[in-house]
């Protein structure tokens, strides 16, 4: 016994030797690195010349914004950050719930029916995909995102009609918990979307809740709710004030792992519909991965350090089995097409149904890096590092082939490129024994 015992710590002792020669050299490898530098250049340009979402997207959309508002803060002038999402709050509708996005009026419409206004912004107009619930949260993250970077707190006591802009987050969660929250689940509600996705699965009105919205209950939603609720808190002064946000937050994480987390096969399950399924009772939606939701998940410290492990090595394996080029890989398998009559939202490997984004694939190399995977995150961003140099922009996807579409300056990609980049840069700083 005494034996295997010293035998074991010599194993560790070994291991974790072998561990601390490596990361000096992987750090001085992540610094000399120098197409790091060349992308996180073309982003900070990128990102320097506003914030509306990239080519093709006049509007400024707080999805996008939550993105890249913390590199943002770095190369653009931080008071029009702060108007940019005061914007959004004073466009906050009667009921309380906050716009996707917002442009000039008499700018483009994209010949949207559906056009928000208020009273407290004469010069805006505000669009909203109404299938998504992440709007109010991704809101609030962002206010939080600025606050942290710029350390101005007088944002939270800015008036608008009456009312603090706190009071005014406050009123758009509350606005969540009436109209887009299931008291039965404890979780978040929307439509069925692919992943992440602001497309519903039935088609229809597309991007608007309509007669064909199944509703249902997905890890994205509720991670970025989690999220949320975690910053609110931090708003607060007092332990008294933060409470009603921490138990909340802790309810919510509770019921994630309940009723939305699959522990024998280590996968969030895509949806749990609070009425009937969009699909034939012969499809088994339960095989298909979330990956953005996952990361997403993450990020929202819902997950253990093993567990993300596991999640990781299941991503980069639907990754080799899709052909897809990196982890950006939205959900596999996809949602097959046809698979609800009359809609064309699920073509194979197309836009959110199995395309390749960056914009997500580089926030789970962020979570990577948080959690100490610094090897695998260096590894896995590379596919979206080498594209992005080849293709001379931050496209908004790509096709499984490797192909690039949509925006070819998506500003969603380039802000968690200069993210991820300046994480590695500061792990690396603190690891080079040089």
């Amino acid at each position: 016994m005494k034996n295997i015992l010293l035998t074991t710590i010599l194993i560790i002792s070994i291991s974790l030797k072998g561990l601390a020669q490596q990361q000096p050299e992987l750090a001085a490898r992540i610094m000399a690195d120098k197409k790091l530098d060349t992308v996180y250049a073309k982003a900070t340009a990128l990102l320097s010349k506003g914030f509306n979402a990239g080519d093709g997207y006049p509007q400024v959309w707080i999805r996008d914004f939550n993105t890249f508002i913390e590199t943002s803060c770095k190369v653009y002038s931080r008071d029009s950050i702060r108007a940019n999402l005061l914007t959004f709050l004073r466009l906050q509708q009667p009921n309380g719930e906050i716009v996707d996005g917002y442009v000039l009026k008499g700018h483009v419409t994209w010949n949207d029916p559906n056009i928000y206004t208020s009273p407290d912004d004469n010069n805006h107009v505000g669009f909203k995909n109404t299938v998504e619930t992440d709007q109010e949260t991704s809101l609030i993250q962002a206010v939080g995102k600025y606050i942290r970077v710029t350390g101005d707190k007088s944002i939270l006591q800015e008036m608008i009609a009456g009312k603090t802009a706190l009071q005014r987050m406050e009123i758009s969660i509350a606005y969540l918990l009436k109209n887009r929250y299931s008291s039965k689940y404890q979780l978040l509600t929307g439509a069925t979307t692919q992943d992440w996705g602001d497309v519903q699965i039935e088609g229809g009105e597309v991007v608007d809740v309509d007669k064909n919205t199944h509703w249902a209950i997905d890890i994205y939603d509720n991670a970025m709710f989690v999220i949320a609720l975690h910053d609110m808190a931090n708003f607060y002064q007092t332990t008294k004030d933060q409470q009603k946000w921490i138990d909340l937050k802790t309810t919510t994480v509770t019921a994630v792992r309940k009723h939305l987390w699959d522990a024998k096969k280590h996968k969030f399950i895509p949806h749990l519909y609070t009425g009937a399924s969009p699909f034939p009772a012969s499809f088994d939606e339960n095989k298909i991965y979330f990956h953005g939701g996952t990361a997403t998940a993450i990020e929202a410290g819902i997950l253990s350090k093993k567990e993300i492990s596991l999640v990781n090595q299941d991503m980069l394996r639907n990754v080799k089995l899709s052909g897809a080029p990196s982890i950006g890989l939205t959900l596999y398998p996809i949602y097959p097409e046809g698979i609800y009559k009359g809609s064309s939202s699920s073509k194979p490997y197309i836009y959110q149904n199995g395309g390749d984004w960056t914009w997500f694939g580089a926030r789970m190399v962020q979570q990577l890096i948080k959690y100490g995977f610094i090897k695998e995150a260096y590894q896995e961003l590379q596919p979206m590092i080498n594209r992005t140099i080849e293709d001379k922009g931050f496209y908004e996807w790509y096709s499984a082939d490797g192909k690039p579409n949509g925006s070819a300056a998506f500003k969603g990609s380039a802000g968690v490129l200069a993210k991820a980049i300046d994480q590695l840069k500061e792990w690396a700083i603190h690891n080079n024994s040089n």
